[in-house]
C-alpha cells in the first residue's frame, strides 16, 4: 500500500520512518510512504501556503490552490483514485477497526493541516474522509498522519518480531475488543513487588485465565463501554460473566 502525505514539515518524518519496528515496513515498501510538500506547489517568491481568514480572527488559513496542485500532483504519480484524508478535529475517531480497513487497503493520500485550518472550498472539493485522535487540537496533523502509519504498519505480515503478536492488543475485536492484561519481566521481585504466582506457575491454562480476568477486571472499571460492546457481540463466556458478577460483590479483593 502507498501513503502519500501532504505536510509543510517533511523533516519531521525522517526519525519516525527510519526508527523502531515499523521501520521494517516503509523499507521494504509494505507501506510505501512518499512525502510531498504543499509549498513546492505555492506561487511567489515566498511560496506562500496561508493567508488571513475571511472575516477576521486569529492564525491563518491555509490557501485551497496550492493544496489542490498538491493533491494533484500526488494522485498523477499515484496514477489511481486515492482517497484524500484530512487529519480534523471534526473527523471520525481513529480507532482499531479504522485501523484495520486502512491496512487492508491500498492506501491514501494523507493531508496534515496547520495554522487554523483549511480553506473550506479546498475540503468540499478534494477531501473524501476526516479523520481525528480524539477531542484535543494539535499544532498540525504530523503526529495523527504517523499514529495511523504506525498502526497500519505494525499490522502487515512481519513487520512485528513474533506473528500474530498484536492480535492481543487493547481493542482488538478479532479477540475480545477488551484491554490488554497486565505484562511482567525479569527480576520476579523488583523492590518488594513480586510478580504473581500465576504467571511463575508454568500451568498454561492457569496462566490465560490469569490473563482473561486481568483484562476483563480492567475493561469493566477503565472502558465499561469496550465490555458492553463485547457482551453484545457475544464474545463473553459464561465463565467471563461469573467473574465479572463476582467483582460486583462487596467483598471483592481490590475494588
Amino acid at each position: 500500500m502507498r501513503f502519500d502525505v501532504l505536510t509543510l514539515f517533511p523533516e519531521l518524518f525522517g526519525p519516525f520512518l527510519e526508527s523502531g519496528v515499523t521501520r521494517r515496513a516503509y523499507e521494504s515498501k509494505q507501506v510505501d510512504v512518499r512525502l510531498w510538500n504543499p509549498r513546492d506547489h505555492a506561487e511567489g517568491n515566498y511560496r506562500r501556503v496561508d493567508d488571513r481568514p475571511f472575516g477576521g480572527g486569529p492564525g491563518m488559513v491555509m490557501l485551497a490552490e496550492p493544496l489542490a496542485r498538491c493533491v494533484a500532483a500526488a494522485k498523477a504519480d499515484r496514477n489511481d483514485a486515492a482517497p484524500v484524508v484530512l487529519f480534523s478535529p471534526t473527523g471520525a475517531r481513529l480507532d482499531h477497526a479504522a485501523v484495520e480497513q486502512w491496512s487492508a487497503s491500498e492506501g491514501a493520500i494523507l493531508l496534515c493541516g496547520r495554522y487554523e485550518g483549511v480553506d473550506q472550498r479546498f475540503i468540499d472539493s478534494h477531501v473524501n474522509v476526516q479523520l481525528s485522535l480524539g477531542d484535543f487540537v494539535l499544532s498540525g496533523g504530523e503526529v495523527a498522519a504517523m499514529a495511523l502509519l504506525d498502526a497500519v504498519a505494525r499490522l502487515q505480515p512481519g513487520v512485528l518480531n513474533e506473528a500474530g503478536s498484536h492480535e492481543a492488543d487493547s481493542f482488538n475485536p478479532g479477540i475480545d475488543g477488551l484491554l490488554d492484561c497486565p505484562h511482567y519481566t525479569r527480576p520476579d521481585d523488583w523492590q518488594g513487588r513480586r510478580v504473581p504466582p500465576e504467571l511463575l506457575s508454568g500451568h498454561h491454562v492457569q496462566i490465560e485465565r490469569w490473563r482473561r480476568e486481568r483484562r476483563l477486571e480492567a475493561t469493566a472499571r477503565l472502558r465499561p463501554d469496550l465490555l458492553s460492546a463485547a457482551r453484545a457481540a457475544g464474545r463473553l463466556t459464561p465463565a467471563d460473566e461469573a467473574f465479572l458478577a463476582s467483582l460486583a460483590r462487596p467483598d471483592a479483593a481490590g475494588l
